[in-house]
């Protein structure tokens, strides 16, 4: 166990009627959570009223000082509660994987729900599509406590996944299924990252790899907040720029995958430009705007 908390119980194998089981579990649920006192007792129990699959939960607290703790007491025998330092959520999602003894990983943020047969029919997905290692789900999106319907540009791709993903992020974490030998070579979430950190995996993992699409809306998708980490940072275009040009560092894109990446990067950096240009952020739009024609001459 990490940072300056305790467990509250050891990790529980789940199933129908809730029992625990010794064996290792099919699936092992990893909900990372900071401060959300008011969710994540409600996105625990859609976890453990899954049905029809053997799975331990393994909730991540990244340093809450709210009562977190408290709201999970009463589901102690159920789960696994790490509280570590505040690192961020990418790190609380690696620490949860370090802990986790099956070999399909899910997530679920601590502000989403999932309906009741979400893993059963994801396992089941896999099952019959044995060639693929991660998957996604459909999902219901609810902001502000009212279902809206989700943009165009948000539709959910499937198969190679790659270059429709880089403008914007089209893989939700509370959505996924993966398999763990998958994420261990894939070298799990960039800690550097305060954000986009899944953006980052699923590039990484989209540029080798096709990702499966279980058509069922079988997340809920609750947005709206004002925690959310896509408020906390101006510009959040600029961590994807940083993932990009990490993925074009690494050298190991084919020649397609790599004028792509190219043409958004420089697409995204005449953007930012004219965005910090408005906020008087000089030397930052002048470091945009160097790698926009930088870029566009690769």
């Amino acid at each position: 166990m990490t940072g300056d908390g305790h467990s509250l119980t050891s990790i529980r194998s789940q199933g129908d009627g809730g029992q625990a089981g010794t064996t290792a579990p099919l699936v092992s649920v990893i909900v990372p959570t900071h401060n959300r006192c008011q969710f994540v007792a409600e996105a625990v129990d859609s976890v453990l009223g899954q049905r029809g699959c053997s799975f331990e939960l393994i909730v991540i607290d990244d340093g809450s000082t709210d009562e977190t703790r408290l709201a999970l007491e009463s589901r102690r025998e159920a789960l696994r509660y790490v509280h570590q330092l505040q690192r961020g959520v990418a790190a609380a999602r690696n620490a949860g994987v370090r802990l986790a003894r099956a070999k399909w990983l899910a997530f679920l943020d601590s502000d989403d729900l999932w309906q009741p047969d979400k893993l059963r029919t994801q396992l089941a997905f896999h099952e019959q599509n044995p060639g693929l290692r991660i998957s996604q789900t459909e999902e219901i999106w609810v902001r502000n406590g009212v279902r809206v319907n989700p943009c165009a540009h948000h539709r959910k791709p499937q198969g190679d996944i790659f270059v429709p993903s880089l403008a914007r992020c089209l893989v939700s974490p509370s959505a996924v299924m993966l398999h763990r030998e998958m994420f261990d070579a894939m070298g799990g979430f960039d800690e550097s990252l305060p954000v986009c950190e899944d953006y980052d995996l699923w590039l990484r993992i989209a540029s080798r790899a096709p990702v499966g699409l279980v058509a069922e809306p079988l997340v809920i998708k609750r947005g709206g907040h004002a925690d959310q980490l896509s408020r906390a940072y101006w510009g959040m275009d600029r961590f994807r720029v940083a993932v990009l040009l990490k993925l074009l560092a690494r050298g190991e894109l084919t020649r397609a995958q790599r004028l792509a990446v190219v043409g958004v990067l420089v697409e995204k950096c005449a953007i930012l430009a004219q965005g910090a240009r408005r906020r008087h952020r000089d030397e930052e739009a002048d470091r945009y705007a160097v790698l926009a024609r930088v870029g566009a001459h690769v």
